[in-house]
């Protein structure tokens, strides 16, 4: 299936809805909870949930999803997860990544990483415009949202245990999207630079949000929290 075929599948509402669901969970969603989320039944929700996925939207697997395993724990129930596969529609073709791909290779080649960071960090203050630094945690996920890095905050347990036993863990978005990925999984050391100096820029550094580097596979490698926490 093209892209276009693909990008057309979510032009039902309830299979976009459905999409939309299982994107903004971040993990495995199983057809009844997508379908109770969603206010559907859970046969017309299969079938929308495996349209996506022939579609190439949605990857599919099977897990238990009582938790339990051995005898008495049930039969594995199929799941969806958002494809990692990128759909691009431009009407005529364009092809910006491979032109992206060969200005990365050039800069980290010639060893410019400073000089695109610098770019980026004021492309950020430019985009910001005249506005103060970002308020607060809240504002930073509604302005990055914007940008399609969909921001989400870290998971209690997942924070506390990487906090250990020190004490309770500060706050940490994280963003399950980054908009430069293609880019970024050839050049990480430089996309990634790039992407943390324009959120500066953007969010601004003197005010009560701090970004910093934290990669993690399958997520953007840069995070957010209050400076606050970290002595500044």
């Amino acid at each position: 299936m093209n892209d276009i075929d693909a990008i057309a599948a979510l032009q039902d509402p309830v299979r976009r809805r459905l999409y939309e669901y299982v994107v903004a969970q971040g993990r495995e969603v199983g057809r009844n909870e997508a379908a109770e989320a969603t206010g559907v039944a859970r046969t017309l929700a299969a079938h929308h949930l495996d349209r996506l996925a022939e579609a190439g939207l949605l990857d599919t697997g099977s897990r238990r999803l009582t938790g339990r395993s051995g005898p008495g724990a049930g039969r594995p129930a199929k799941v969806y997860t958002r494809s990692r596969d990128e759909r691009i529609v431009s009407l005529p073709a364009r092809d910006y990544r491979t032109a992206a791909e060969l200005l990365a290779e050039a800069a980290e080649h010639a060893g410019l990483d400073a000089g695109l960071c610098a770019a980026a960090r004021r492309r950020g203050e430019a985009l910001r415009g005249s506005a103060a630094p970002c308020g607060g945690l809240d504002e930073a996920m509604e302005m990055l949202a914007a940008r399609g890095y969909e921001p989400h905050l870290e998971d209690a347990g997942d924070a506390e245990a990487a906090e250990g036993a020190s004490g309770a863990a500060a706050p940490v978005v994280r963003m399950r999207n980054c908009p430069f990925h293609a880019v970024a999984e050839r050049f990480p050391p430089l996309v990634c630079g790039m992407n943390l100096a324009l959120l500066e820029g953007l969010l601004g550094t003197d005010g009560p949000v701090r970004a910093r580097m934290d990669a993690r596979p399958g997520e953007c490698c840069v995070v957010l929290e209050s400076s606050k926490n970290n002595g500044d």
